[in-house]
């Protein structure tokens, strides 16, 4: 039988390589809705076209639209499983829409779990978030080898990025051109330049700590260049299980839309006829603070993760619009977060997420207007 699917973000990175995945699986899926940011229409019109095409039986039934609104509404539609491959803060409203639904929820969109973490756990059952981050389903993987007793640590592993190896300093003039130059991975923009301050694995440890309950002390991050192992976790007896495979989203998202099932082919493996070489580093801290700042944000708790994430967006965008060095995105970042009240973090609400989240742009601008005179 095939699973029915609702695709939100369809246009993204992560959107295209799905809709990829369920053209060459038509036996194993079938998609009954598509959203957009709205950004590149054209294509939108097309992927509708091919859809509604692949699956006539469903005629007015299948639903399209763009736009947030149009994608909290999709997340509700009847189906098997949503996937959430929006960039950015507005995937939180779907994301909450889709888990109130009793959707199973594919989550591509790590922002939303950041930002209203304790809002998503409360709505989430056992099992109805699977990670479609790359680190994040090769911990779920991995986990599936013991009882959370038996767990000592998570290892995410981490490109380096464009910059891995330089210190501080030589960072100082990065241009976006080189900041969008991702030595292994194929990404959008935002989460390209995140991925080269690192603003991505701080975001990513805060998700692992969220997903699967393992405290900030014990969620390592350590430099693999070849991004071959996704990430690992290392037991009480002393042993690590690793999931490799070659750089590709290809494989989380089809275990994503499947899980606990696996897709045939989803895409190709290891070629073990060829000498492999495995490089691990630890991660420099100094010319990447972004980590320890996320665990920071995490401890913190309550709205921290939210502000951490929203004024990143702004800063990001600055710094793509010149208006912000490269190294002035995590220094903005860190100002906004430390001058955050976080309040109390119990019984947070959405609305306290909205807030915090606008404060953050709010000030993240203010920020980036001082340091520019």
């Amino acid at each position: 039988m095939r699973r029915d699917v609702v695709i939100l973000g369809s246009t993204g990175s992560i959107g295209t390589q799905a809709l990829d995945l369920v053209a060459a699986s038509p036996e194993a899926f079938r998609v009954v809705g598509l959203t957009a940011g709205g950004g590149n229409p054209e294509l939108f019109e097309q992927q509708v076209a091919r859809c509604r095409a692949a699956a006539p039986e469903l005629g007015a039934s299948f639903f399209s639209g763009l736009g947030e609104e149009a994608s909290v509404e999709a997340a509700t539609l009847p189906c098997d499983v949503v996937l959430n491959g929006i960039t950015g803060s507005v995937g939180l409203r779907p994301t909450l829409a889709a888990l109130e639904a009793g959707r199973t929820l594919a989550l591509a969109n790590k922002e939303s779990l950041v930002m209203g973490g304790p809002l998503v756990l409360d709505r989430a059952a056992p099992d109805q978030v699977v990670p479609v981050d790359s680190e994040h389903s090769a911990l779920a993987q991995c986990l599936r080898a013991g009882t959370a007793a038996d767990v000592r640590r998570l290892v995410l592993t981490a490109s380096g990025g464009p910059f891995r190896g330089r210190t501080r300093a030589d960072l100082h003039d990065v241009t976006v051109a080189q900041a969008m130059n991702h030595p292994t991975w194929d990404m959008g923009p935002v989460i390209t330049i995140n991925s080269a301050t690192l603003v991505n694995k701080g975001l990513e440890v805060i998700e692992a700590h969220l997903l699967f309950g393992v405290p900030y002390d014990d969620i390592v991050v350590v430099v693999h260049p070849t991004s071959v192992v996704h990430s690992m976790v290392e037991f009480r007896d002393g042993s690590t299980l690793a999931q490799a495979s070659p750089p590709t989203m290809r494989i989380p998202i089809a275990l994503g839309l499947s899980w606990p099932g696996r897709v045939s082919d989803a895409a190709p493996p290891v070629d073990w006829t060829r000498p492999q070489t495995w490089d691990f580093a630890p991660l420099d801290d100094e010319a990447f603070p972004a980590v320890a700042l996320a665990r920071e944000a995490g401890r913190r708790g309550g709205t921290a993760p939210a502000t951490y994430n929203a004024a990143n967006e702004v800063c990001v965008a600055a710094f793509r619009d010149g208006r912000l060095r490269f190294t002035g995105i995590v220094d903005a970042v860190a100002e906004v977060v430390t001058r955050h009240d976080v309040g109390s973090p119990a019984d947070l609400t959405l609305d306290d997420v909205l807030a915090a989240d606008a404060w953050a742009r709010s000030e993240a601008t203010r920020v980036i207007e001082r340091s520019a005179t």
